[in-house]
């Protein structure tokens, strides 16, 4: 490979690695939870981010979670309801959930999920977006 198509692909590198961080900046993290499999639904409730928010993401740690549905509790009293049946490792994420509605301040989010029953806990993040 020439010297010319290294540098090219280095840039290219560069530039995603700061696309990528900047985007991380982009996301507030609005709370967490921390689930296992004695429940199948739990809530996160959002306190001091509290915003207008256009999408939300679920990140999980520790171990992996199945979640089927998720529900966003906007502060005007609608819901937005959300069918996943998504298995999300640990050390992963949802897909980025888009929002519906002008006001779309986030109360909290409900979820109904499955988790490994050998006993680790998963700890389920809320993210937001502006």
């Amino acid at each position: 490979m020439t010297i010319a198509k290294w540098a090219s692909v280095a840039g290219t590198i560069a530039l995603a690695v700061c696309a990528s961080a900047s985007q991380a900046d982009d996301w507030d993290k609005l709370g967490e939870r921390t689930v296992d499999h004695t429940m199948d639904h739990d809530q996160i409730v959002v306190g001091k981010k509290e915003g207008d928010f256009e999408r939300i993401a679920l990140r999980v740690q520790n171990a992996p979670v199945e979640f089927e549905r998720v529900t966003v509790h906007f502060k005007n009293g609608e819901d937005q309801v959300i069918e996943m049946r998504d298995e999300i490792e640990a050390g992963g994420q949802t897909r980025a959930i888009d929002l519906s509605g002008d006001e779309r301040i986030v109360q909290s989010v409900s979820f109904t999920y499955h988790t490994d029953e050998r006993g680790q806990k998963a700890v389920v993040q809320l993210w937001g977006m502006s």
